[in-house]
């Protein structure tokens, strides 16, 4: 289908992309990549009168290491993150998360922020961000503010952002050198949306027990969401095969995912249980690999 008529517009600076969104309001979206806004707009489920493109903002395009974090820019694309040395070694469970989103061709066109911003519950980066305390800065033309990712994510296709403010920097903790980490997920073909996927982080105390814990899954609400329990039961034990079935069957049991054409909420539940255990097995046999 074919998209509907617009305005385009190609800001020179961030102060005039932030003063068209403040102009425009809802009548605006913000292009980056466009891999999820163009597909909405030929399917009319978005008629935005205004493109306000910010991928030529080369202020927004860096990666960088700085106050503990790694600051990821807005017009970042998947494949710059994916292949970024630094991400590698301080936010290891992003750059795990790359292959998996997408096609090559996509990958070479969408950027994280994007992704992010769309908040698709079935997306990888959502869960990536909730799983390792990840932060974001939203700006608008009168100041910004600092979200954090477990206050980010509203509802499907929703994130707590207004109509004048852009999402222009994506913040994760620089990573423990002990962890271990995993991104898993269950899809018909590669590239699809996961029917299930999990992001999962352990860390280790001096004596070896589990000190952090974190399970994030996506594809199973309206939002990525963390297993309290599970990780509760993780919390102070060493790792093992016994304790991660236990795991799965908590995260199996508390999950109460939709059903559709492509796997019932029982299958993925199902594949809930699954994933824990593969996620974590995978993480435990990461433990230390940086020290």
């Amino acid at each position: 289908m074919k998209i509907p008529r617009f305005t385009y517009h190609r800001p020179a600076t961030e102060e005039e992309a932030l003063a068209m969104l403040t102009e425009f309001g809802e009548d605006a979206k913000v292009l980056a990549g466009g891999q999820s806004l163009i597909p909405l707009m030929a399917l009319r489920l978005s008629r935005p009168a205004h493109l306000i493109d910010i991928g030529g903002l080369r202020e927004l395009a860096a990666i960088r290491e700085r106050s503990g974090t790694v600051s990821v820019g807005a017009a970042v694309r998947h494949v710059e993150v994916e292949r970024s040395a630094l991400v590698a070694r301080a936010a290891p469970l992003a750059a795990a998360a790359m292959p998996h989103i997408g096609h090559g061709a996509i990958r070479n066109r969408g950027t994280a922020c994007g992704s992010l911003a769309h908040a698709d519950p079935a997306a990888e980066l959502p869960a990536v961000a909730l799983a390792a305390g990840a932060s974001f800065v939203v700006r608008r033309a009168s100041g910004e503010r600092t979200v954090p990712a477990s206050e980010f994510f509203l509802g499907y296709l929703t994130c707590d952002m207004g109509p004048d403010e852009l999402l222009v920097e994506w913040r994760l903790p620089t990573w423990p050198v002990t962890a271990g980490w995993s991104v898993q997920e269950v899809s018909r073909r590669h590239g699809d949306f996961a029917l299930l996927g999990m992001a999962a982080m352990i860390d280790t105390d001096p004596v070896g027990r589990i000190s952090t814990a974190a399970l994030s899954l996506f594809g199973a609400a309206s939002t990525p969401i963390r297993v309290d329990a599970a990780e509760k039961l993780l919390t102070g034990e060493p790792p093992s095969a016994a304790l991660f079935d236990e795991a799965a069957e908590i995260v199996k049991g508390q999950l109460d995912p939709p059903g559709d054409l492509h796997g019932t909420a029982a299958y993925r539940k199902h594949l809930g249980a699954v994933l824990t255990r593969r996620c974590l097995s995978e993480a435990a046999g990461r433990l230390g690999a940086a020290a």
